[in-house]
Formats: C-alpha cells, sequence, structure tokens
C-alpha cells in the first residue's frame, strides 16, 4: 500500500469510530481547500448505513452540514487573507486589480449558479469557496447555494456506498476517471483564457 492508502485507510477507521461527526468532520476538510476525497468519505458513509450502524438520511445530512461548515471556513480564508494577497502581490504574477473587479462582478451575476454546479464537479468544488470569497460574494447566498449545491452529490454518493456495500471502494475507480476528464477541461480553459489574452495584447 502507498502512503495515500495507508491515509485513506485510517480515515476510514475515523469515520467508523466516530460515526456521523467523522463523516461531517471529513467532509468539512474537504470543502476547506484540502483534497481529502469526498470519493472515499461518503461512500465509506454509505457502507455503514449498509451495515446498519448509520441511517441513511442522517449520512447524508453530516455529510452536507460537514461540506458547508468547511465552505464557510474557506470563504472567510478567501475574504480575510486570499483578497488583500491578490491585491498586494497579485501583481507579481499577472493578477491586476481589473482582474478582481473582473471576478466581483462574475460572481455577482453568476454566483448562485456557480457555487451550485461546482459542487458537483469532482476537485473544483473542494476550491470554489476561497473565490467566492475573495470576491466577497454575498454571504447568505453562497451558503443557501453551497448547501443544496452539496445535499445531492452527498445524497449521490452515500447511496452508492450503499448500495455496494463491502464493495463500496469499487467507486474510486470510475471517479478517478471522472476527475481526469474535470482536470482536462479545466487545462483546456485555462489554455483558451491564456489564448484569448495574448490575442488582446497583439
Amino acid at each position: 500500500m502507498t502512503w495515500f492508502e495507508h491515509f485513506l485507510t485510517a480515515v476510514t477507521v475515523v469515520i467508523a469510530s466516530w460515526g456521523y461527526w467523522g463523516v461531517a468532520v471529513g467532509m468539512a476538510i474537504e470543502s476547506a481547500n484540502i483534497p481529502l476525497p469526498s470519493e472515499v468519505i461518503l461512500p465509506f458513509g454509505g457502507y455503514l448505513v449498509s451495515t446498519g450502524r448509520l441511517e441513511f438520511y442522517r449520512t447524508v445530512m453530516a455529510g452536507t452540514v460537514g461540506g458547508v461548515v468547511g465552505s464557510i471556513l474557506s470563504y472567510y480564508l478567501g475574504v480575510w487573507g486570499g483578497r488583500p494577497f491578490l491585491v498586494k502581490y497579485g501583481r507579481y504574477f499577472g493578477f491586476s486589480m481589473d482582474h478582481l473587479a473582473l471576478a466581483d462582478r462574475w460572481f455577482k451575476q453568476y454566483g448562485e449558479a456557480t457555487v451550485f454546479f461546482t459542487r458537483l464537479m469532482p476537485i473544483v468544488r473542494t476550491f470554489i469557496s476561497l473565490p467566492a470569497g475573495i470576491a466577497r460574494m454575498d454571504f447568505k447566498k453562497f451558503v443557501v447555494y453551497s448547501f443544496f449545491g452539496s445535499l445531492p452529490w452527498s445524497l449521490l454518493l452515500v447511496y452508492i456506498g450503499l448500495k455496494l456495500g463491502q464493495n463500496w471502494q469499487s467507486i474510486k475507480g470510475w471517479l478517478h476517471g471522472l476527475d481526469a476528464l474535470v482536470v482536462v477541461g479545466i487545462a483546456i480553459l485555462i489554455i483558451y483564457l491564456w489564448q484569448k489574452k495574448r490575442k488582446r495584447y497583439r
């Protein structure tokens, strides 16, 4: 086993010991910019449901509420740390005040949809709260859409874990493929934006 596999095993041991609190804390960590995969936390919670140790809807809510708590921590990290950092040092790596103003406008106009739909995307869901905080998206709307975006993700993965039972780990192979697809999509978007910026300044 690799160190990461040992780490994930330790995570499942903690969840098995703490129950709903383990699911909630794990999801809070995952939503606070620390890539602890919900693809392990929630399906394992679903497996515990299949054994009768946990109850389905309580597990879903533990995952959802934990995710929202972690998202709030990440949001305020963006407000208190990320934004001042970008204002002071952003110019050194190509981030201007115009970019910050653009982010502010984006989250003001499309923040609800952005927060909701990115909660359903692997990788991106872990980090989206930080730019929302940097752009100072309306906090109440941020919390509401984080909750309703996290709920179906928790519901789906707990349900899959419940149905797979002892084979809950088999979901990781499918989700790794989805992770790769998301990474490719992000890379394409970055290249597109970079090319667009180059054309603008030619």
